[in-house]
């Protein structure tokens, strides 16, 4: 209670009465037209005057956040930490300008208003810990630089590419060019997975052939195909290799690098043509029919597909097929 009548009190006292400054010398049914029309003027000019400082402080704002952009590129800064700083140095200049008008045209203090928001710091606090969370997670994202700008991640169970990090949020472009907006607060507590540390990114594709299909001609094929593509990195040199014996297939896994932009485009290009060349040298392909045999396997250890159909007997007059009576 000491604290709340003591802001109320700091409030009453530093917080000047703006309608006193705009209010006219005497009630307008009393006043002349000489009167109202001074006391107009002098109103209009002094808002006239403050809208006009703010159009041109927010424009100087901008080309300041501009400048301090340039400079910041070619100091090598990288483009997640600059759109966080040209956010915060923006709306700290509107707030400096702010200040000045106010001071400048209606004679309210700046320290009247620092005054005012160091003593209710604890409710402003309070009422906006979930905002300020999220400001301290940008700092945060900014500082540990878990990804950037054009990075594609996962963060729970979303994922896309960071178009931009802001103060309170990070704004994610999707797979189907859908927008992704992120509090700060909810990334920093949830797992990261990063898909583009690097410029280049690895493709690993598992296929199954059947037990009497030989190895090294499927080998020989996929690596024709690997080698024929020229988006796929010679270094690290494409593989492919046994994963498993399974129990209805081989299953072998093929392995490569790409870059980043043609990472999905590669990777459904080596499924078709692992198909089609499967295909012309009559290797088959043993994921549709482990599926099968597995069901089939389930099947026969209940007792179901193995039994055959009860037939009726001759020697149980039950049951024999009814006639005609």
């Amino acid at each position: 209670m000491s604290q709340d009548s003591s802001a109320q009190a700091l409030l009453q006292d530093s917080l000047p009465n703006l309608t006193k400054e705009l209010a006219p010398p005497a009630h307008l049914s009393t006043m002349s037209a000489e009167q109202f029309w001074a006391w107009a003027g002098d109103v209009g000019i002094k808002i006239g005057g403050a809208l006009l400082v703010f159009y041109i402080g927010m424009h100087l704002a901008k080309w300041a956040v501009r400048a301090t952009g340039r400079a910041l590129t070619r100091a090598h800064v990288e483009p997640t930490s600059l759109q966080f700083i040209s956010r915060v140095l923006y709306i700290v200049l509107l707030i400096v300008l702010m200040l000045a008008i106010l001071q400048m045209f209606f004679g309210v203090a700046p320290t009247s208003f620092i005054a005012i928001l160091g003593a209710a710091g604890l409710a402003i606090g309070l009422a906006l810990k979930d905002s300020l969370s999220n400001v301290a997670s940008g700092v945060m994202l900014v500082t540990l630089k878990p990804f950037r700008v054009g990075d594609v991640v996962q963060i729970g169970g979303s994922s896309g590419t960071v178009e931009a990090v802001s103060i309170f949020q990070t704004r994610l472009r999707g797979a189907d060019n859908q927008t992704i907006v992120l509090p700060n607060n909810l990334i920093t507590t949830a797992p990261i997975i990063n898909l583009t540390p690097d410029t280049r990114r690895r493709i690993e594709l598992v296929i199954g052939i059947g037990y009497e299909d030989d190895i090294d001609v499927a080998r020989q094929a996929i690596m024709s195909i690997m080698k024929a593509d020229k988006r796929i990195f010679e270094q690290p040199a494409p593989d492919v290799v046994v994963y498993e014996l399974a129990d209805v297939a081989v299953r072998l896994g093929v392995r490569c690098h790409v870059s980043n932009a043609d990472h999905f485009a590669t990777k459904c290009d080596l499924n078709e043509r692992i198909k089609k060349a499967f295909d012309a040298a009559g290797i088959s392909i043993q994921a549709a029919q482990r599926d099968i045999r597995a069901q089939r396997r389930i099947l026969d250890a209940a007792g179901i597909a193995t039994l055959p159909a009860p037939q009726p007997s001759e020697s149980n007059p039950d049951q024999r097929a009814p006639g005609p009576t």
